[in-house]
């Protein structure tokens, strides 16, 4: 954010340029960064400038080794910290660009063709609403070409014509496990405001189908970013609207029929230069035209090799670029461990990885051990075993060197050809012995922190017990739920490498401390595979309760999480079986919980009622609140749809007993009280709504009108609306009753239609009755 009198680091360095009489010009002649970005920085807008900058600064201005000190010493002071933030980026975000693009004036012409003459064709208006094919691009070429940068530019320039906005769903076509095409949909889904329940609600057909839908309404353009295959694409191309889809990968994609592509290759050799202008400034390589020329040779016109080649050049603006050619042709004659096809841009990664300080040449072999696709800077302090201030400083001198890319505000990665070269580099460097404690190091911390974030939502632990030393915040419940997400790739994988490795109780403590969580996150994908890794290793622990545990938590994540009917009945049984065998009465109670709302799902609600009321009873007699609490919610919502209106009523009466009675005060989380109220409400209504006793309905869900949509459970919200309205219309209150409806619409996109074709059709009818009743005959 800018201000009128910048940052501190910003007017410390305004304050030594005037001091040594330095325009913005001569500065950047000076020092090898450009002007615009000196002034950025001075002004504030610049708000994390990074260490290779600060030298180059710091050599610009003549600085002595205190002054320097000093000026990097602010620097870091003026940074946002990186763990601070309570939120966290979506996934579907769109990257920063990079600021001084050049080059593919051609392709991106074309492209910009393409998205232009798609939004001309929607918006002519002699076509129907779905008469115009989608556009879809493909942006194909070998690695370090430029394909996400291209497509990003495309939506950074285009970004005002698809007012719905522009999304990037990341792949991971070359990972050993690529991100399914039902993964991918969840993701754009919640991008476009589905709520997490309803996303969850639906299993993967139904899912594609309300993708497709929601995406015929859009005037967006949408990013696949790095595909692996043709199958892996083509369920997810728009069949009809405005979205404009740009397909970005290694391949052609020859599968694909219809699409327009854009095949990237080498840069032209004028284009390789204005890449080094831009970076290393146009005085340098116009001062010396022929080294420039081998520079862009030796890097094979490859914009990720002259990209790295140039900022290592921009923060050594003493170095002449004949000299970069120079070291540039030796690294290559020393090294070749890495290539893309001809070219030779293992020549550009190792000059600069070789000009690396040792910390920081560690941490980028280091970083070839990340399992997911991004990390944060706590991540990678773990990883390297230092501070965390140190750590941000390494990794804004590999992003300065370029061999480190930012994935949003406050998370890195690696550019998968340059995860190879570290990798390369770290076989080479580092015994099996350092690499094998380093990822131990690293799955240990994960664990650690994924069974801490996760018992916060756990009745009997909630906060950790503070700890200077953590890496990373957990003081709050959403603190905790933004780590499990954002950090979801590598704590889980750190958890399969512990599965693999056979240690049972780890994978059984993780899985454990995620239970209370994974309501709040049911579409993650995680659920089923956890759950199953866990009941297999409780089996294999020899332990029936803990296998009866996670047999019912397995039948929760069979149903919520996949629909997986069937399996989930067949779960919650051998957990009743294995509990019974063990006398292991909460555990039984839980089996009983589970299979009363998966037989009230199938259409069995007396049934589902009676195994309900038998968990409310063991529950109860093992004196555990919080499950009774659940038992009763499953009880209400089976006895109303059973007809057994009574029997509800009462045992909604039973539940807000036991959430007033001040003994249970420190026995129920705040979380689970305010839940389970919520859904005792909404399940009673029905019952009320059967009996037609409009005021009680209106008593019960007045209250809890906008908290379904607060927790992003637009389904419910909308039909909590539409009762509330059928309620308020038999009370008479036409205005209450219209202001519900109209609720309704303003979740139109986010709830399934029908409730939106209800509540217009309501409207029309309350606008008819107050129209006749205006005209009528008022002692009529």
């Amino acid at each position: 954010m800018e201000s009128s009198s910048g940052t501190s680091f910003g007017r410390r360095l305004r304050e030594l340029r005037q001091k040594r009489g330095l325009t913005l010009e001569e500065l950047a002649e000076a020092s090898g960064v450009s002007g615009r970005a000196i002034g950025d920085m001075e002004r504030g807008r610049s708000l994390r400038p990074r260490r290779g900058t600060i030298a180059a600064l710091a050599q610009g201005l003549g600085l002595d080794e205190s002054n320097h000190a000093d000026l990097l010493s602010i620097a870091r002071a003026s940074r946002p910290a990186a763990s601070s933030s309570d939120s966290v980026v979506p996934p579907h975000q769109l990257p920063r660009g990079v600021r001084d693009f050049v080059g593919r004036r051609a392709e991106l012409n074309l492209l910009r063709a393409v998205a232009h003459r798609h939004l001309e064709d929607s918006d002519a208006p002699d076509r129907g609403r779905y008469a115009v094919a989608p556009a879809v691009a493909v942006v194909c070429g070998c690695p370090g070409s430029g394909k996400t940068t291209l497509a990003i530019r495309l939506a950074e320039e285009c970004g005002t014509s698809f007012t719905d906005g522009a999304f990037l769903v990341d792949m991971r076509g070359l990972d050993a496990h690529p991100l399914s095409v039902d993964d991918a949909v969840v993701r754009l889904l919640r991008g476009w405001g589905v709520g997490d329940l309803d996303v969850a609600q639906l299993n993967s057909e139904e899912r594609l189908a309300r993708y497709h839908a929601l995406a015929g309404d859009l005037r967006a353009l949408v990013i696949l970013d790095n595909a692996g295959s043709e199958s892996q694409v083509r369920p997810l191309l728009p069949r009809t609207g405005r979205l404009l889809m740009v397909v970005t990968s290694r391949r052609t994609l020859a599968g694909l029929e219809g699409v327009q592509r854009v095949e990237l290759g080498a840069l032209s050799e004028p284009e390789s230069a204005s890449l080094l202008r831009a970076v290393v400034g146009a005085g340098r390589v116009d001062a010396e035209p022929e080294a420039a020329r081998s520079v862009t040779e030796l890097c094979g016109h490859l914009p990720l090799a002259l990209r790295v080649a140039a900022n290592w050049a921009a923060t050594r603006s003493n170095w002449s670029l004949q000299r970069l050619a120079t070291r540039l042709n030796d690294e290559n004659r020393r090294l070749d461990l890495l290539s893309a096809g001809d070219l030779r841009v293992n020549s550009a990664f190792s000059l600069s990885y070789s000009r690396l300080a040792p910390g920081a040449a560690r941490m980028f072999r280091l970083l070839s051990l990340v399992p997911g696709g991004d990390f944060s800077v706590p991540l990678a302090a773990v990883l390297a075993g230092t501070a965390i201030p140190e750590a941000e400083d390494v990794l804004e001198e590999l992003l300065e060197a370029g061999l480190l890319a930012t994935r949003h505000e406050d998370r890195y990665r690696l550019h998968d050809l340059l995860r190879l070269y570290a990798r390369s580099r770290h076989q080479l460097e580092d015994s099996p012995e350092e690499s094998a404690a380093d990822a131990a190091r690293l799955k240990a911390w994960l664990l650690d922190t994924a069974v801490l974030a996760g018992r916060w939502y756990e009745p009997g632990y909630g906060a950790p017990a503070p700890d200077p030393l953590r890496p990373v915040a957990l003081d709050s419940r959403r603190q905790a739920f933004q780590w499990i997400k954002a950090e979801s790739d590598n704590w889980s994988a750190a958890f399969h490498a512990a599965a693999a490795d056979g240690e049972h109780a780890r994978v059984v403590e993780v899985a454990e401390a995620m239970h209370w969580f994974s309501d709040n996150w049911v579409s993650s994908g995680l659920w089923v595979d956890i759950y199953e890794r866990a009941a297999e290793a409780s089996a294999s622990l020899g332990d029936p309760v803990l296998e009866a545990t996670h047999r019912n938590y397995l039948s929760w994540a069979y149903w919520a999480c996949e629909r997986r009917h069937d399996d989930a009945v067949a779960a919650a049984r051998l957990a009743l079986v294995l509990a019974g065998a063990a006398g292991d009465v909460i555990q039984e109670a839980w089996a009983h919980t589970y299979l009363g709302s998966l037989l009230s799902r199938v259409g069995d609600p007396s049934r589902a009622a009676d195994s309900a009321r038998r968990a409310m009873e063991l529950f109860s007699q093992a004196d555990e609140i919080n499950g009774y609490l659940q038992a009763c919610n499953v009880a209400i919502d089976s006895l109303a749809s059973a007809d057994r209106t009574a029997e509800a009523i009462e045992t909604y009466g039973e539940v807000m007993a036991v959430l007033a009675d001040a003994r249970n005060l420190d026995r129920i989380p705040s979380n689970v009280r305010d839940v389970t109220a919520l859904i005792a409400a909404y399940h009673v209504s029905f019952a009320y709504l059967a009996q037609e006793d409009w005021q009680d309905v209106v008593d019960v869900l007045r209250p809890i009108g906008g908290q379904f949509e607060a927790l992003g459970w637009d389904r419910q919200e909308g039909k909590v609306r539409l009762y509330l309205a059928r309620a308020f219309t038999h009370l008479g209150e036409l205005a209450s009753a219209t202001a519900e409806l109209r609720h309704v619409l303003v979740l139109e996109g986010r709830v399934p239609p029908v409730l939106v074709e209800e509540a217009h059709s309501r409207i029309e009818a309350l606008t008819e009755a107050g129209s006749l009743s205006v005209g009528a005959d008022p002692n009529s």
